[in-house]
């Protein structure tokens, strides 16, 4: 009976691996939302980023052509969206025909990105929504 008594378990029980595996689960739950937040917010930001250089190549094409330039002419001067954003956003550039010239670019979200919303930059330099710059 003593020798029983004094051998020594190895191993975990069933009780402390139950217990490890809810600590990882209540861990995961709470941060994996904060990590997918983290993911679209800094894809946002490499969309802005590309609608600024945009922004800057227009006022450039408007100096030296006294217009905007549309899709074409603005992929014509080597443009073209990085891979990374163009995997996550699809450009759309909308020119004025009255008036003043003005431009809308657009960037509409795809995939898992969809759920941020489209965003938003004007010639005059409108950003909307406003609360996503």
């Amino acid at each position: 009976m003593d020798a029983m008594v004094n051998r020594r378990r190895n191993g975990f029980t069933l009780i402390e691996l139950m217990i490890t595996v809810a600590v990882v689960a209540i861990l995961t739950a709470i941060a994996y939302p904060a990590y997918t937040q983290f993911i679209i917010r800094s894809k946002r930001s490499a969309a802005q980023a590309q609608m600024m250089d945009i922004a800057s190549r227009q006022q450039q094409y408007l100096i030296a052509n006294r217009a905007y330039a549309d899709a074409t002419a603005l992929a014509n001067s080597g443009y073209s969206l990085p891979a990374d954003v163009a995997a996550n956003y699809s450009l759309s550039l909308t020119l004025s025909t009255s008036g003043m010239p003005t431009y809308t670019l657009t960037f509409t979200p795809s995939g898992r990105q969809a759920s941020d919303g489209n965003l938003t930059l004007t010639s005059e330099g409108v950003k909307s929504p406003a609360n996503k710059w």
